[in-house]
């Protein structure tokens, strides 16, 4: 067993879900920014970009949220933390005000939705990333989730002591 929870959605030893989590949020937090660019300036490219960010953020979410469930049901150490639950529903939640604020926005017309609900969903969105983000990296920093602590330390295999005390990759 190794030292740390790990991640089983990996190319090598690298995490996929830190590398696809930069991609949905930008998209979302990008959203409001448009959303109030489109308040300031009524100019219909903002409220069609706002549209727009939040499909790919939607998309991306998904992508990202694979790789999640496949970390978080793939080790029993992650699902036994809090802050993994924290992370997963509260992004489930956020995935799904995003597909709601998307609807409205594509049944009602870009322009229409944004005033006042387009804007409230997308700021209670970009609320709950803020809160799903720390529990992320709550994960990480406090409960080492794919972390590789020692020196040198290739793999998230333990590391064994060698003549040197200093650590070495055990072989595979």
């Amino acid at each position: 067993m190794s030292i740390n929870p790990k991640t089983t959605a990996a190319v090598g030893d690298h995490p996929l879900h830190p590398m696809l989590i930069p991609f949905p949020v930008a998209c979302l937090v990008g959203a409001p920014i448009t959303d109030l660019a489109f308040i300031g300036t009524d100019d219909a490219f903002w409220a069609r970009a706002a549209m727009w960010l939040i499909g790919a953020g939607i998309v991306m979410a998904l992508v990202a949220a694979a790789a999640g469930f496949v970390d978080f049901f793939g080790e029993p150490r992650i699902r036994s933390l809090n802050d993994a639950w924290y992370h997963m529903v509260g992004n489930l939640a956020a995935v799904v005000l995003a597909l709601v604020n998307f609807y409205l926005r594509y049944a009602q017309g870009a322009e229409a939705a944004i005033k006042p609900w387009g804007v409230v969903l997308s700021l209670i969105v970009v609320g709950i990333l803020l809160f799903t983000g720390w529990k992320g990296w709550e994960m990480v920093y406090r409960h080492h989730v794919a972390v590789l602590d020692a020196p040198g330390q290739t793999s998230s295999e333990p590391v064994t002591p060698h003549h040197g005390g200093e650590g070495r990759r055990r072989a595979a």
